[in-house]
């Protein structure tokens, strides 16, 4: 197994149980499939470098993770269909 790392941004204007929920939903797509969650990390509301999709602020996500490589492509896959993300970036940690 890897360690992975993904940070998303979500849209900030979800309210707090949706927000939570979807944090559990994306957790549970690692666990699932057989990963192991090492660190969720929620940075917070923060503002954006440049406006995307007409926010100027979005809630940070940091997941770090161990998972075999068929992982992070299932879990970008289903965030990237996610209408409530607006920004994914997931890179092979070095640790």
């Amino acid at each position: 197994m890897r360690a992975y790392e993904t940070m998303y941004i979500l849209k900030p204007d979800l309210e707090e149980e949706t927000r939570k929920s979807l944090i559990e939903k994306f957790n549970n797509v690692i666990t699932e499939n057989g990963g192991q969650i090492d660190k969720v990390t929620e940075l917070g509301p923060r503002r954006l470098a440049y406006e995307i999709e007409k926010f100027k602020q979005g809630y940070y996500v940091l997941l770090n993770y161990q998972a075999e490589p068929a992982v992070p492509q299932e879990l970008e896959r289903i965030l990237r269909i996610s209408d409530e993300v607006i920004r994914i970036l997931t890179t092979v940690a070095n640790r």
